[in-house]
C-alpha cells in the first residue's frame, strides 16, 4: 500500500533512513543529519511524500517536487529509498511506477533523476527498465564510501503529454 507519509512515519522510517545516508553509497546527503534536517528536506520541501506500507510496517518511501522553479516547474524529480532488509522484493518498482502515476496527476510532463550513482546498478537498471534514458553523466561527482570517486547520471523520462493532460483535467473536476 502506497499513502501520504506522515511525520509519525518518517520518524518510524528513520532508522532506515538514517542507515542508507551513512552508507555513503546512494545519496549525496550529510550522513550525520538530524532526524528534523532530513524530514525537512524528505517531506517538508517536495510537493508530495510518500510510503509503501506492508503490514503495518514501512518499507519504502519517496518524495515528489518539481525539479526547478518557474519555466522549469514541468519537470518532476523523485527521490526513493528502500528498507536495506526489503530490497530485492520489488518495492522501489512499484514506488516508481506510483510515482509516474502521481506526476501525470500532478501535471508534469517529464521526471527527471539529477544524480543516479553509477555503482548503484541494480537502480540504474531499474530507471532504465522502466522508460528513463541516461542524458548525461557526471564525472566523479559522488564520494563513494568504499569505492571512492564514481560517476553520476543524469536519468530523464517524458511523461506522455495527453495522458498529463487528461489526469491533470481530472484535478481541476
Amino acid at each position: 500500500m502506497i499513502r501520504e507519509m506522515t511525520k509519525s512515519d518518517f520518524v518510524a522510517f528513520w532508522p532506515c533512513f538514517r542507515r542508507i545516508i551513512s552508507a555513503q553509497e546512494t545519496y549525496a546527503l550529510v550522513p550525520d543529519m538530524t532526524m528534523e534536517e532530513a524530514f525537512t528536506l524528505w517531506c517538508i520541501a517536495p510537493k508530495h511524500a510518500y510510503v509503501f506500507e506492508e503490514n503495518g510496517q514501512i518499507l519504502g518511501t519517496y518524495y515528489i517536487k518539481a525539479n526547478a522553479m518557474g519555466p522549469g516547474s514541468h519537470v518532476c524529480n523523485c527521490g526513493y529509498m528502500v528498507d536495506p532488509n526489503a530490497r530485492g522484493r520489488g518495492i522501489a518498482k512499484v514506488m516508481c511506477e506510483h510515482s509516474q502515476r502521481q506526476a501525470r496527476l500532478f501535471g508534469f510532463t517529464a521526471m527527471q533523476f539529477n544524480a543516479v550513482v553509477a555503482s548503484n546498478t541494480i537502480a540504474v537498471k531499474l530507471w532504465q527498465q522502466l522508460g528513463f534514458s541516461i542524458v548525461g553523466t557526471i564525472p566523479d561527482a559522488y564520494q563513494h564510501r568504499r569505492e571512492g570517486l564514481v560517476d553520476c547520471h543524469v536519468m530523464y523520462k517524458s511523461m506522455d503529454v495527453n495522458e498529463a493532460k487528461k489526469a491533470s483535467h481530472k484535478l481541476d473536476k
